[in-house]
């Protein structure tokens, strides 16, 4: 297309300038002619040279059998002599520690059992579980956030929304697992139980209901207990009265392994903290450099933390709202101690291999590793131990009143269950409390590794915004350290490793391994929205984020409407968090209010709801007229509920309302998005 062109330009030239004679003493090439010429000549060398090479097309090796992951789980249960299949969605574990023991327990009734992640399967198989004789689904299913499915069942929730199966045939029930002070109360659950039954499928026990808030492990054994006769009753089966341990994974020691093979703390593939490679998520999280660790308050005995990741090069994307999950590492001090009380070498390098080989979980964590290093990076030592793992290992307690209490304490009766929320429970006993608490118990450490539940990401609301700081990621949290019953100190396994992180200068960067969990709770979309921020103590993180955001958009010449906080402290002089940046938003107009109760500063507590009908009339007006957009980060427990009753309180006044419409009101601006929570209990 050049040369045509400039050989066009050529003709022009020529046919304008041409005289009617041409002189004989005049070259036959002009000057202008030896340039064009010249200029085409390079630009056809520099084409033929530099131009870019067609790229092949590269080949795909076709995965073979053993790589490839099998979707159908019918097949797999016809393949494995299965009847029962215990589906689990969870952001914690918990849901799938239970998915677990309902599989386990299915052997005690003549069953068969398999746990399986939703996720990793074709859920639209489920109408062919009529196929397989005395066939029943389980969902074990967990609520996340603001009544949303966990991240491992989004896929299921949206297509049975979408779907229209027919289920007719499907025997089903559905545990659900949820905390009562959060607004959508195990909204996942009763979802998943109303829909099953809309498309067919039959209800064979009542939906079961998990209370994070209460106690959740005995709401699940007491749903268990019914459970499993109604099951029996139903199929016209019996207990085999099996009562004995079960163990699902075998133990493998290795003695000459190469340590290029065994795993060091990767959540997913080896060696990938030493080779990181993108996209990282949960299975390949990101080794983030710490830049700043700071104390946030001034006086005082507790400790809050500001600090912040540097994820330049990681090609992390984040907003305002988000979460950052961290992958902590448990106390070395814990950990060796739990090897002394055992009597065993920490180091020797170990695979726990599943019994089943059908299994797609071929180990309870990354495999193969050593005991120092599961105990560390991949097994919850630090909260108490549920029911089934105490049930577990009262057989390894010689002594026979130690043996009895664990057995009742795993027991549904009255007695057991008043024993475990006291002595477990209230007394805070982690695993190792127990262990030194029990001087028969002494267990064989690869069976309290199989017990023990997987050590879970924690999650922190973002303090920063990415339009301003792009390649760092900032928290703001509290140290977790508090005394027990029993007068030992027990301490956060994340806010305290968190602390220890200092950044370096002598070439070695502490890090933190990391990914980010997307959010709903955003900004609104037209900046000219006002917003109403509500956020006392670490809860004013996000609001940092959404802040310093407003204070960009208006620095690129936009409008942005009026931005209130109100924010909570106990005293002024010791823990008035991110004071100079807060009070500077103030004076540039990027924060158009800024209301702040220090409860402890006056004989009377100040709290924020009573900053907020303080100033009611200001608030009505911002959401009634001005279409404001209204956030809440903090405890879920008391102080959400208290502000949404001070959002009731101000809306039965001043809008004229009754209760029930003052409620009906705020619940419909949860439903438009102008209502939003990003809580915590």
């Amino acid at each position: 297309a050049i040369v045509s062109c400039l050989r066009t330009s050529m003709c022009r030239h020529e046919l304008q300038n041409t005289p009617e004679l041409m002189d004989e003493d005049e070259p036959f090439f002009s000057n202008l002619d030896i340039l064009l010429f010249s200029l085409i000549a390079g630009l056809l060398v520099y084409w033929l040279v530099f131009r870019k090479k067609v790229e092949p097309i590269p080949e795909f090796k076709k995965l073979d059998a053993q790589t490839t992951r099998e979707t159908s789980f019918i097949d797999k249960m016809k393949k494995t002599g299965k009847n029962i299949v215990v589906f689990y969605g969870s952001q914690t574990g918990t849901a799938e520690e239970f998915s677990n023991r309902l599989s386990k327990d299915a052997h005690r009734y003549g069953m068969k059992g398999m746990s399986a992640d939703p996720e990793e399967y074709d859920m639209s198989e489920l109408s062919r579980l009529p196929e397989i004789e005395n066939s029943l689904a389980i969902f074990c299913m967990a609520t996340y956030g603001e009544g949303d499915p966990t991240d491992n069942s989004q896929d299921f929730y949206d297509w049975l929304q979408e779907g229209d199966a027919d289920f007719t045939g499907v025997k089903y029930t559905v545990f659900s697992l949820g905390n009562k002070t959060y607004e959508h109360y195990n909204a996942m659950g009763k979802y998943v139980d109303k829909r099953l039954a809309e498309l067919g499928a039959q209800r064979i026990f009542d939906l079961g209901m998990g209370d994070d808030d209460g106690n959740l492990e005995e709401d699940f054994v007491s749903w268990r207990e019914q459970f499993w006769p109604a099951v029996c009753e139903h199929f016209g089966v019996e207990a085999t009265g099996e009562e004995s341990s079960i163990r699902q994974y075998e133990l493998k020691v290795h003695s000459d392994l190469n340590m290029n093979k065994i795993y060091t703390g990767e959540v997913g593939r080896l060696k990938s903290f030493e080779n990181q490679k993108p996209p990282f998520d949960s299975k390949n999280p990101f080794l983030a450099p710490v830049s700043v660790n700071r104390k946030l308050n001034k006086a005082g005995d507790r400790h809050l933390m500001h600090l912040e990741l540097d994820i330049t090069g990681s090609k992390i994307r984040y907003e305002s709202g988000d979460h950052v999950a961290v992958y902590p590492i448990n106390d070395s001090v814990i950990v060796n101690r739990i090897g002394e009380v055992l009597g065993v070498d920490l180091d020797t390098v170990i695979s726990l291999n599943n019994l089943d080989e059908e299994s797609n979980k071929k180990h309870p964590f990354p495999c193969p590793s050593t005991y120092r290093t599961a105990l560390t990076h991949y097994l919850d030592i630090t909260n108490p131990p549920r029911t089934n793992v105490l049930y577990e290992l009262a057989q390894y307690a010689t002594e026979p009143k130690e043996q009895e209490n664990m057995r009742k304490m795993a027991s549904s009766s009255p007695e057991g269950k008043a024993l475990y929320q006291s002595w477990v429970l209230d007394s805070c006993r982690n695993i190792l409390a127990i262990l030194e608490d029990l001087p028969s118990l002494r267990p064989p450490i690869d069976h309290l590794c199989e017990l023990l539940p997987r050590l879970q990401a924690r999650y922190y609301s973002i303090a920063s915004s990415s339009k301003v700081h792009p390649n760092s990621i900032h928290i703001c949290a509290v140290v977790v350290e508090y005394e027990t019953k029993t007068g030992r100190v027990n301490k956060g396994v994340t806010t305290n490793w968190l602390k220890s992180k200092m950044p370096t200068d002598n070439g070695h960067k502490a890090t933190v391994p990391m990914y980010i969990r997307k959010s709903q709770f955003r900004l609104p979309f037209k900046s000219t929205n006002p917003v109403i921020m509500v956020g006392p103590g670490t809860g004013i993180a996000p609001f940092m984020g959404f802040v310093q955001e407003r204070g960009w958009l208006k620095e690129q010449g936009k409008e942005v409407g009026e931005t209130v906080l109100y924010y909570g402290c106990r005293h002024k002089n010791e823990d008035f968090l991110y004071q100079e940046e807060l009070e500077e938003f103030e004076k540039t107009g990027v924060l158009t209010a800024l209301n702040v109760a220090f409860s402890r500063d006056q004989a009377e507590k100040v709290y924020v709801q009573h900053l907020l009908k303080k100033s009611k009339e200001a608030v009505w007006r911002l959401v009634h007229t001005d279409n404001a957009h209204i956030y809440i980060c903090g405890d879920a427990r008391n102080m959400a509920r208290d502000v949404q009753n001070a959002f009731y309180e101000i809306a039965e006044e001043l809008g004229g309302l009754s209760r029930a419409q003052a409620v009906d009101y705020i619940k419909k601006l949860m439903t438009k998005g102008r209502y939003s929570q990003d809580v915590w209990s």
